[in-house]
């Protein structure tokens, strides 16, 4: 009898993670995907041609929203603001554009075909 169970599981292949269909994205907006036990906060800018993945935690009210904040850019740099007391984060790097001594991680993502996938491993 054969066990599946040590069979690599595709998904996991070279540390990217299959997430959910692009037609799940929501067009200049944020939603929030369970990925590992990890909230991630995928937002999507069809226009830019752009996909980028933070971690959903907001350090500064110490709860998971990041992913339901308003996004745009700062002087070019593509940023998400806190729902909560709007500080603003780099979608790229995770920083804080407000206080730069604060930083939420942020990871590989790319769609595949009709698929997100992120990687929690490599940084973005």
């Amino acid at each position: 009898m054969s066990d599946k169970n040590n069979s690599v599981r595709p998904e996991l292949v070279e540390g990217w993670i299959d997430v959910c269909s692009i037609n799940d994205l929501i067009p200049n907006s944020g939603i929030c995907a369970l990925v590992e036990q990890q909230q991630v906060a995928i937002f999507y800018m069809p226009e830019d041609n752009a996909i980028y993945a933070i971690n959903n935690y907001d350090p500064f009210s110490n709860i998971n929203v990041l992913s339901r904040g308003l996004i745009g850019d700062i002087k070019g740099e593509p940023m998400v603001s806190s729902p909560i007391y709007k500080q603003h984060f780099s979608l790229k790097t995770g920083v804080c554009l407000d206080d730069e001594s604060v930083k939420v991680n942020a990871y590989a993502i790319r769609i595949e075909g009709d698929r997100v996938e992120v990687n929690l491993e490599e940084a973005a």
